[in-house]
């Protein structure tokens, strides 16, 4: 062994032991490096674990469009609401922390405790609280507990238009009325957002995440004074005759636009829980009741439009007594004198409209039933419209052609009725009604809604015939306490017998009292229906709904000569919608 040949060993094995040191611990680092890009690129478990301890995904709504009249006057708004939601995982003491709540929110204790001990990371405790419950916990600073503000519809106008606006649940969807059929409208868009976090757990939601998912408004046709100058006067009539009821349309009748719309009893849509369901009906739309004289309009224009009579042709002798097959028809009393086509309609001879009926015969008469809307929707703008009763002539029975004519037999809706007036009204169209005017978007665009006319029904020279009849019946019929100085007014008076449902006859006591009407009667601007249901004392149509026709129409003018509402357009009817007079019945 050479001298100094140990220590060269010694040095070259230190040597070796290094190298294999510096190796380990370069590729130890390597496999870290390795591990940790790995984990950044290709895996965010830990990354989304760590996003969690700071933030939290939850599905927000955005604000509800709101609900305007015809002049931008409000009638739905959404007012804020703390709504207050825990997270489970961050609570420790659960029953001390149910106590607090349950005291504070007003809430039982044991489903407080059944929340906090849900295995979930979001779960509500109260949706839509009172501002002092909301602070009163904001001051106690749980850990676990959260706030986030949330929209409660509102009605500014309580029970004025009730069933018409409808109302929403507390996830503010749409129930009723125009809430429930433009749901797709008036709801906000949906959206996911990462809710941030303080270190006491409390949310910070930046309320640009919520403004840009509002839904659209609606601007309804109904004007809100001409509304409340309805409700008033119905009231007044349901008091002053005690009445079980009353129900009121005003349409326009060129466009089917309606510029009020009322049921009495009202409800108020801040809270429908306090009513029965019953009570939220919109019977304007969904009852179905025998028109009685109101629906001689139909069997008039019926014949003249055939030339089955002419105006001045004589009818009847006027006794007040006729038989036919095996009926008896009478008349409230005789007129003691032969009745004209014209004099039938204007005093509303039972008798006289059964022999015009008699005259026109099944198929006839039938036809323009259907033509005039009858037996089938209208197709408004409202849920839960009905169709009406109308059976064909070969389910009649032996007497169903007299009964008709008059108004019997026969189930109708008020929407039906105000819109077969506006028939004549118009000049011949039956038109679809509608509550909606426009929608309007985020950006303050509004789509109108165009009217709709469905087909022609008469002749304009039958429409000239028929709206000089109908003046009569206000100026010297059965209609005079409709009658307005300086405006001419046209309509027709009605009064129906109910059917008893314990006897399955019609009753004598309970009776329908109606008029309905259009005015001024050259031009027509308006047509109102007015129905007083079990009148108590003398009722008749004329002496029942004629005066509250009067009262509305009145202050409506005064109204309107202010200058208030904006102009009403007047429809364009296109070529498509056919040019006839004979409805093909389906």
């Amino acid at each position: 062994m050479y001298p100094g040949g140990e220590k060269d060993e010694i040095k070259d094995l230190q040597h070796r032991r290094s190298k294999y040191v510096a190796i380990f611990f370069t590729f130890s680092l390597l496999l870290v490096i390795g591990r940790l890009a790995y984990l950044q690129l290709f895996n965010n478990t830990l990354a989304a674990k760590a996003e969690r301890q700071g933030q939290q995904v939850i599905e927000v709504v955005g604000e509800r469009g709101y609900i305007y009249d015809r002049a931008m006057r409000a009638l739905a708004i959404n007012i804020d609401m703390p709504s207050i939601y825990c997270t489970p995982p961050y609570i420790k003491d659960i029953n001390t922390m149910g106590r607090l709540l349950s005291h504070k929110l007003h809430i039982r204790y044991s489903l407080v405790l059944k929340k906090l001990k849900r295995r979930s990371h979001f779960v509500w405790i109260k949706r839509k609280a009172l501002p002092e419950e909301a602070k009163a916990i904001e001051k106690l600073r749980l850990r676990g507990i959260g706030f986030i503000p949330e929209t409660k519809r509102f009605y500014p106008a309580r029970e004025l238009m009730g069933h018409i606006l409808g109302f929403t649940d507390i996830d503010n969807h749409g129930l009723e009325g125009v809430e429930r059929f433009y749901e797709n409208y008036l709801q906000g868009k949906r959206e996911k957002v990462l809710l941030e976090k303080d270190a006491h757990e409390r949310p910070v939601l930046r309320s640009k995440w919520l403004s840009s998912l509002k839904g659209k408004d609606i601007i309804l046709s109904l004007d809100e004074t001409i509304q409340y100058i309805l409700e008033k006067e119905l009231l007044r009539a349901v008091k002053e005759n005690q009445a079980l009821q009353a129900i009121g349309i005003i349409m326009d009748p060129l466009t089917g636009e309606i510029l009020a719309m009322a049921n009495i009893p009202r409800f108020n849509p801040n809270t429908p829980g306090e009513y029965k369901p019953s009570a939220w009906r919109n019977k304007a739309i969904t009852d179905i009741y025998e028109p009685g004289s109101t629906f001689k309009i139909v069997t008039a224009s019926a014949a003249l439009e055939e030339k089955v009579f002419t105006p001045q042709d004589i009818v009847h002798d006027g006794s007040g007594k006729a038989i036919f097959g095996r009926a008896v028809i009478h008349d409230p009393h005789p007129f003691r004198r032969p009745l004209t086509f014209t004099d039938v309609i204007v005093h509303s001879s039972n008798i006289g409209a059964a022999k015009i009926g008699e005259r026109l015969g099944e198929e006839r008469l039938y036809k323009y039933i259907r033509a005039f809307g009858f037996g089938e929707k209208t197709g408004i703008d409202i849920p839960g419209e009905s169709s009406g009763l109308v059976r064909p002539p070969e389910k009649w029975s032996g007497r169903s052609l007299i009964t008709i004519s008059m108004g019997q037999e026969i189930g109708v809706t008020p929407i039906q009725m105000v819109t077969a007036m506006a028939v004549i009204a118009n000049g011949g169209w039956l038109v679809k009604p509608h509550v909606v005017k426009g929608i309007m978007d985020e950006k303050g665009h509004t789509k109108e809604i165009k009217p709709e006319p469905k087909r022609r029904v008469l002749s304009k020279n039958t429409v000239i015939l028929m709206k000089n009849i109908l003046h009569k019946v206000v100026e010297e019929g059965t209609g005079k306490l409709a009658a307005i100085e300086g405006i001419p007014v046209a309509g027709k008076t009605g009064t129906a017998q109910k059917v008893d449902p314990r006897t399955g006859r019609y009753s004598r006591r309970k009776l329908i009292c109606s008029f309905a009407g259009f005015f001024p009667v050259k031009s027509p601007s308006m047509v109102m229906l007015i129905i007083i249901d079990e009148p108590k004392g003398i009722a008749w149509g004329g002496r029942v709904a004629a005066p509250v026709f009067k009262r509305v129409a009145s202050q409506v003018m005064q109204y309107i000569e202010l200058g208030s509402p904006p102009p009403v357009n007047n429809p364009i009817y296109p070529a498509r919608v056919k040019e006839t007079f004979w409805y093909k019945v389906k």
